[in-house]
């Protein structure tokens, strides 16, 4: 027998060998488990932050919907429609749903952020971070722009929503402004922390930035206790001015 020959056997029974392996590894993995599933570990990645909701109530969500996986065999286990059923909680952003070589089931998510709240008569809601209307819950303790008058849900995803986060972000005004008022289209006035702070008349939202600019250069120039005492209005919709009215 030829060098070539054996060479050919050799390669041809090892081919062989690795195909009869890879049949019976894929076999295995497709085959349906009737192990049962072990655990579910919920992690809210932003708990230490911000705790909305709890693992107790997610887990009712799942009984509820018959999701549950804990006892239940793989091949029954549904990770898709946990996963949708866990996304439709109205105080999540985002989840992900998989399960472990050890029959672990595991859903890590987010929670969704708020941005400002809106007040009006007979309704009362957040807009977050994604500029989605998110429903009030009194767990949610977070320090937000309140908004009040005749506001749409629209108005406050935009309009509004820009001027929260620019706020969030400006080291000087995210202490002092709380509360926007909306008394009708494009008619806007903040109002400051501090008991006898004067409210500020900003007109439409056009420049707000360039208003506030302004109306910080007068504010540290008077001192506080004057503005107290002298004013109840300070009007910065007019360009280079601050009109102060008793």
């Amino acid at each position: 027998m030829s060098t070539a020959t054996i060479i050919w056997k050799s390669i041809g029974t090892g081919l062989v060998a690795c195909l009869l392996i890879g049949a019976v590894v894929w076999g295995y993995r497709m085959a349906p488990s009737d192990d049962p599933c072990a655990s579910l570990e919920i992690t809210i990645s932003d708990r230490d932050e911000r705790m909305y909701l709890s693992e107790k109530e997610l887990c009712d969500l799942l009984r509820a919907d018959d999701l549950y996986p804990v006892g239940r065999k793989q091949d029954l286990v549904s990770l898709h429609r946990m996963e949708q059923t866990v996304r439709q909680h109205p105080m999540v952003r985002t989840a992900e749903c998989y399960m472990t070589p050890r029959r672990e089931v595991r859903i890590k998510l987010t929670q969704r952020v708020p941005l400002l709240l809106v007040q009006k008569p007979g309704e009362l809601y957040f807009i977050d971070t994604d500029r989605k209307v998110m429903p009030y819950r009194e767990t949610v303790k977070d320090k937000v722009l309140r908004v009040s008058g005749t506001v749409s849900a629209q108005t406050a995803s935009t309009h509004l929503a820009d001027f929260a986060l620019w706020l969030r972000d400006n080291t000087y005004w995210r202490s002092r402004i709380w509360h926007v008022q909306v008394e009708k289209p494009n008619s806007y006035y903040l109002y400051l922390r501090g008991e006898h702070m004067p409210r500020i008349v900003l007109g439409s939202m056009y420049g707000y930035e360039r208003k506030l600019n302004k109306l910080r250069t007068f504010m540290d120039n008077i001192p506080q206790e004057v503005q107290e005492k002298n004013y109840q209005e300070l009007d910065i919709r007019f360009r280079g001015q601050v009109i102060g009215r008793k």
